[in-house]
């Protein structure tokens, strides 16, 4: 595949999805644009550069047969992805299914199940991989019915495709990505958000990028999109005269982006209808919220926009609510909403949840997009000789959400407020497309072609080791984190974790605790933090797994030394080898409920 005539590029978005690739048969390779045909409405198909990530799951006694047919179905199709299932989002929420990708990384639920659409009382729902899966599907078979028709050599499978997730994604989001494009056919590897925007901003300015930039400084990609944000900090080095460009950090998932705007002014609208909607209504809100904002936002003509909320009773004309949302209340509840002005040095709110709530996605309990920057640059930012924070001296925004001049000029503003120095925005063409088509040129520039940035892994990782010890009435077992990927480790790398006296229960259901860290860089291969520092670190969803063993026995526990492998696309393996034998096990993570029935492999 490293060989392939074309290199693919796929950005699969919370709220939009891209395609972009490179011929490297053309006489002067370039990253472009590939345009999605999708349905429009039933019977019509219409080509375009974003595929929206929402999936129509129609119930089909209201529709004709064929109507959401595709060329490349061969039987009724009974799903609809992209622009037509946006459409219908408003009216029928409980039958589409948006922000799949968020849901990737929602440790509190099981992503392997059928849960989506979110709150639906129709029985018929997917689970997050393979609402993303779908998307990758329709990404695939549209390749293949306009690329390959005539050289099957040329199909989407046989071709190098670059998969981008956010930075902030772990090990775990990134197996369920992975898993999502394994059930599309796919095989990928993955690349970071914002790295792929910067790949693309290089390569549209290939000639003059290092008269933009001085060794010593650092580049903040500010990449707010639908569903996240995402912060890295890319640092300019002087490497024997030669300018190197090398990831310094990335900041911790932070779900917050378009969505939450939607739904900031739904409720607005809500308190303007003065009246409490019920779930359906409010779900169709949204969405009827996220397209008259876009609307406004694209048309600059455009003053106010028409909102009209389904009643929710049997006569569902009579009892119709209407409202308007006009471009002054976007401006204001948005600005002030997300990007209010404040100090360098200011941190996040830290409000208290309630313990009881509806089901849905973990926002971010703090939308102020302005202090969670602030908390990132606090911790990551270069520093000065007088240990003071070194701030980016150049900005890159990207996602969607940068489009809006309101949001972009006013997140600007408070980062120069913080320093002496103004910073530079350094712009690319097309934010939409940015990350797809640097994707896309990322895997040219894997082959030798241009610079590449130097990275490694955003996380540090650990695994839980108990101690053994006696049972304490009232205190569990002490438990530690024993370092098995440090920060930067490059993809496909492998390591012996330097730890003895390992002990592994075979033949009986066990627990293994997982954590991850963007803070502590510094922690090294086999470094164990004891119970008291685990405060610091994210926990990652638990894995219940059998240890299965020749003999049957169970409760056993064989003395192991253990092995941890950074693949090449990215994703985390563990490996077990006894000691004194040539038994192993490869720990492979459960990502849906715990099971006692899952097994760990056992290979001679």
């Amino acid at each position: 595949m490293s060989e392939s005539r074309y290199i693919i590029g796929i950005d699969l978005g919370t709220t939009n999805s891209t395609v972009a690739y490179v011929d490297t048969q053309d006489e002067t390779p370039n990253s472009q644009s590939f345009k999605i045909p999708q349905i429009i409405a039933p019977g019509e198909i219409e080509a375009a550069e974003s595929l929206p990530s929402f999936l129509f799951l129609p119930e089909m006694s209201t529709l004709g047969p064929g109507s959401l047919n595709l060329p490349w179905n061969s039987e009724d199709a009974d799903t609809a992805v992209g622009a037509y299932a946006k459409k219908v989002s408003s009216t029928q929420p409980g039958r589409v299914v948006s922000s799949a990708k968020s849901w990737l990384c929602s440790e509190n639920v099981d992503r392997m199940s059928s849960i989506l659409p979110a709150g639906s009382q129709d029985e018929r729902k997917v689970s997050p991989v393979e609402a993303c899966a779908e998307y990758l599907k329709h990404i695939a078979a549209a390749w293949n019915h306009a690329m390959a028709s005539e050289d099957e050599s040329l199909t989407i499978n046989n071709q190098q495709v670059i998969l981008t997730v956010p930075a902030s994604f772990d090990a775990a989001a990134r197996e369920l990505t992975v898993l999502a494009a394994e059930e599309a056919g796919l095989n990928i590897t993955l690349l970071e958000e914002p790295q792929a925007a910067f790949y693309n901003w290089l390569h549209e300015h290939e000639d003059s990028w290092r008269d933009k930039v001085e060794a010593g400084s650092s580049i903040l990609v500010c990449d707010v999109g639908g569903g996240t944000t995402d912060f890295s900090l890319i640092g300019v080095e002087d490497k024997g005269g030669d300018l190197t460009l090398n990831r310094i950090a990335v900041g911790n998932h932070i779900l917050l982006g378009g969505d939450n705007m939607d739904i900031t002014l739904a409720y607005a609208i809500q308190q303007k209808l003065k009246t409490r909607l019920n779930p359906k209504q409010m779900a169709g809100l949204i969405h009827s919220c996220r397209q008259a904002k876009e609307r406004l936002c694209s048309d600059p003509e455009a003053e106010v926009e028409k909102i009209t909320v389904l009643g929710s009773g049997s006569s569902l004309i009579g009892g119709t609510l209407s409202s308007e949302l006009t471009r002054d209340e976007i401006n204001t509840l948005l600005l002030d909403g997300f990007t209010p002005e404040c100090e360098f040095g200011a941190e996040t709110n830290k409000d208290v949840r309630a313990g009881l709530r509806t089901f849905g996605l973990s926002y971010a309990t703090d939308t102020a997009l302005t202090r969670h920057l602030s908390e990132f640059l606090m911790k990551h930012a270069l520093k000065n000789e007088d240990g003071s924070s070194k701030l980016p001296s150049a900005i890159l925004f990207n996602g969607g959400v940068s489009k809006a001049d309101l949001l972009r000029d006013r997140i600007y503003d408070v980062l120069n407020s913080w320093s002496e120095a103004e910073t530079e925005v350094i712009t690319g063409i097309d934010p939409d497309l940015a990350v797809a088509r640097g994707a896309a040129w990322y895997g040219f520039v894997r082959r030798g072609n241009s610079i590449r940035i130097k990275s490694g892994s955003a996380h540090s990782y650990y695994i839980g080791i108990e101690s053994s010890m006696p049972a304490v009435p009232g205190f569990p077992p002490p438990m530690d984190a024993l370092c098995v990927v440090p920060f930067g480790t490059e993809d496909g790398s492998s390591f012996e974790v330097p730890m003895d006296n390992l002990g592994l229960i075979i033949g009986e259901s066990c627990q293994f605790r997982f954590f991850s860290s963007t803070e502590r860089q510094e922690d090294q291969l086999g470094i164990l933090l004891d119970e008291f520092s685990l405060d610091g670190l994210n926990e990652m969803a638990p894995m219940t797994s059998i240890l299965t063993d020749e003999s049957g026995e169970s409760g056993n526990i064989a003395s192991v030394r253990l092995e941890s492998e950074l693949t090449e696309i990215g994703t985390l393996k563990l490996w077990f080898h006894e000691i004194d034998s040539d038994r192993r096990w490869r720990l492979e993570f459960n990502l849906g409920e715990e099971s006692e029935d899952s097994e760990v492999e056992e290979s001679e």
